[in-house]
């Protein structure tokens, strides 16, 4: 009798443990979604406390607990916008609502807004801009052409921020992988993709105009370069060629105060006819040889030396001589 007393209530205690259990948990839960934000708050980049919230967060997958994420992680960015950390739990959260949410477009708008954002108050901002490259594989066709349309006056008053530029070659190159998939619900058509590269290739050549020496434009113009060769400029390969003879010949004039910005404009100006050499076909010899502007070219080459305009195996100048 009293073994089977002793049973019970071990069998009752039992029960009353497993019953209470989830309640603990789910306060320590608490505890550690708790401790950990102050944690965070105090250092960002703490990454055990990321992934603590990780694994509680993916346990419970409550829309709530993902919004709080991003607000969380958006209030440490507001005061540390080169936290790495933060960025990747952000895009680890955006990964996780991906396929629940019905409003994928608005959080992709808003996550486009906060790297604006955080980019006028943080110049550089590397991290920032690559997150923001990361979301153009969420966007729609019509939100890429908003996209590009919007960075466009950011992107022409900071000419110097390489990343923009690589965000704007994003957008680029996701349409045309639209394109390829004939993803024509709400898009644009071959013709207006073909016109949006000839404006955008048209922009980058006024900026290299107005703001001398600035290399992320003549590497903006390299990757608009090559697209337009080999799938766009089709029946306008000699147009193409006069007008990137004449805005090299253009930037290769340097001022008598010899003014560095100018000197480098000119390097970069060679530079990009060497790299564009490669890529042409014999006509380009044909006709730069044909310009005032080989002379030029010659002539610049012997200033500044083989370190700015000669590769391992061969100069400009013998490429263009041999075509």
């Amino acid at each position: 009798m009293l073994r089977d007393s002793q049973l019970k209530k071990d069998e009752s205690l039992e029960n009353s443990a497993l019953t209470c259990l989830p309640s603990l948990l789910d306060t320590m839960e608490k505890e550690v979604m708790r401790h950990s934000k102050a944690l965070l708050l105090l250092s960002c980049d703490f990454g055990t406390a990321w992934n603590a919230r990780k694994l509680i967060v993916s346990r419970k997958l409550l829309s709530p607990m993902f919004t709080d994420e991003l607000l969380l992680s958006a209030l440490v960015l507001s005061y540390s916008p080169k936290s790495e950390r933060a960025w990747s739990h952000r895009r680890w959260v955006i990964k996780m609502i991906a396929g629940k949410s019905a409003n994928m477009q608005e959080i992709v708008e808003r996550e486009s807004e906060l790297v604006k954002t955080l980019a006028e108050n943080s110049k550089m901002n590397y991290r920032a801009w690559s997150h923001r490259c990361w979301l153009v594989s969420y966007m729609s066709d019509s939100q890429v052409l908003l996209e590009l349309q919007s960075s466009r006056d950011w992107a022409g008053l900071h000419v110097a921020d390489n990343s923009c530029f690589h965000y704007r070659s994003r957008l680029l190159l996701r349409m045309i992988e639209n394109l390829r998939h004939n993803n024509d619900s709400d898009g644009f058509s071959g013709a207006e993709f073909h016109q949006k590269w000839k404006e955008e290739l048209d922009w980058v050549g006024m900026l290299i105009k107005r703001y001398v020496g600035r290399e992320a434009l003549w590497l903006h113009r390299r990757f608009l370069s090559l697209v337009w060769m080999k799938h766009l400029a089709i029946d306008d390969q000699c147009g193409f060629i006069k007008d990137e003879i004449t805005l090299s010949q253009s930037s290769t004039i340097i001022p008598d105060n010899d003014y560095g910005d100018y000197q480098a404009q000119a390097t970069y100006s060679a530079t990009y006819i060497m790299w564009l050499a490669k890529q042409m076909p014999m006509s380009f010899g044909v006709e730069l040889r044909k310009s005032s502007h080989y002379e030029a070219l010659k002539l610049f080459a012997g200033n500044v030396g083989k370190s700015c305009l000669w590769d391992s195996t061969t100069s400009i100048i013998e490429i263009c001589d041999d075509r």
